[in-house]
């Protein structure tokens, strides 16, 4: 493969990465508004708003992990490709019922139809990403897959919170689905992942050769290094912190600090922005400044402390400005875990990315559930008790993480 090849192909991954993030970004501010929205109408007691907001945010995951290493296993045997397709097609569908939704139910079953066929494309698509790329780079172009993931969570909250509060007076009905000014926000990712995913099927091609002569019988059999175990903790916390804090903010921003969508959409935006900028800066320059397990250290550091001291402050701009330093210390983490997974084995790369995916849903389904039933307590609580989990964390792996020598399977 020629380097414009490789580069075509990079591309069309870190597109289909960005599309599904940006749907997921879009989501976020709008959220808490969209719930009880849909609460009221459906005559549900607004102390349970909360709750159901949390529950649609950990649903999405839940799904995930149940199907995730499934479609994994499904990649290196069938090749990526097709596998991000079905993704794909899953994700249009995922935003168009959720834009169209007239009642709480219909907005679990389309976050349910979501999480099944949406998490095939990210661990498909770093598993890809793996495969064109030599063990000397994985670091950096995982950091790009990183750029692409943060650059949909610059533009989604940013573009759901000024859509989702447009002049524009729809209503339209289809059945149970209904057309409104709420809707406009997910009808527009749909089409813009609908174009994404015909650039897809035209243009990218499969990483794997599929023998159709040779069938392989599938074994769902792992063996698990001590190595392994400890990033897929870590990976565990990070997701866990991460989509507690996602879900808590929005909240926190709605109920305390009264804010609008797009003043909650600033907050996501600039925690994308600062990861998007970072990952890869952190991953081509940091290894001159700091080893990976450093990085990796002071980056745990930097959040857990950030999220500690965050209740203490409802300035808006020192909010923002704690939001930047929590996400630059996510920057330095998440491409240098990444990178480590992928390089653990190189026959089972897809499989080791899936299991790490599966360990991260399972984090972003307790995540949300944890950090809206802390809220009933005060909004102290779930952020303290997220960063205090990051420093626990750092003190109790931080002896196993080797990564200058990797455990080969």
């Amino acid at each position: 493969m020629d380097r414009k090849e490789k580069l075509n192909r990079i591309f069309l991954i870190l597109l289909s990465l960005f599309v599904v993030m940006l749907g997921y970004g879009i989501l976020l501010p709008t959220l808490p508004y969209y719930t009880e929205r849909l609460a009221l109408k459906d005559n549900l007691d607004t102390d349970l708003i909360n709750f159901h907001i949390g529950l649609l945010t950990s649903i999405y995951p839940l799904f995930q992990l149940v199907f995730v290493v499934v479609w994994g296993k499904l990649s290196d045997k069938y090749g990526r490709k097709p596998i991000i397709i079905i993704g794909l097609i899953g994700f249009v569908i995922m935003q168009l019922l959720t834009g169209l939704a007239t009642s709480l139910t219909m907005l679990y079953v389309a976050r349910i139809f979501g999480g099944i066929f949406t998490s095939s494309v990210i661990p498909v698509s770093n598993a890809y990403l793996s495969d064109i790329t030599s063990e000397k780079r994985r670091t950096k172009i995982m950091a790009w897959s990183g750029v692409s993931i943060s650059s949909g969570l610059i533009f989604g909250p940013v573009i759901g919170g000024f859509l989702s509060q447009t002049d524009l007076h729809l209503e339209y009905s289809f059945g149970q689905l209904h057309l409104n000014q709420f809707s406009i926000p997910f009808v527009f990712v749909a089409i813009v992942g609908l174009m994404v995913l015909f650039i897809v099927v035209k243009w990218l091609q499969n990483s794997k050769q599929v023998s159709k002569f040779k069938s392989k019988k599938v074994i769902f059999h792992f063996s698990f290094s001590r190595y392994f175990v400890a990033l897929l903790l870590l990976s565990f916390v990070i997701q866990f912190v991460v989509t507690l804090f996602e879900t808590v903010f929005s909240i926190y921003g709605k109920d305390e600090l009264a804010f609008n969508s797009n003043q909650v959409g600033i907050g996501f935006m600039l925690c994308g922005s600062v990861m998007a900028i970072l990952q890869p800066v952190f991953a081509s320059y940091g290894e001159k400044i700091l080893s990976a397990k450093n990085q990796i250290t002071l980056g745990l550091l930097i959040s857990g402390i950030s999220l500690i001291i965050f209740p203490f402050f409802n300035n808006e701009f020192l909010v923002y400005g704690l939001i930047v330093v929590f996400a630059a210390g996510g920057a330095m983490v998440t491409p240098n875990l990444l990178s480590a997974v992928s390089l653990i084995s190189k026959k089972n790369t897809g499989r080791n990315i899936s299991i790490q995916s599966s360990t991260n849903s399972i984090g972003q389904i307790l995540g949300p559930i944890i950090g809206t039933w802390l809220v009933a307590g005060g909004f102290y609580y779930p952020f303290i008790i997220a960063g205090v989990s990051i420093l626990l964390t750092l003190g109790l792996i931080l002896p196993s993480l080797n990564l200058d020598k990797l455990n080969k399977e």
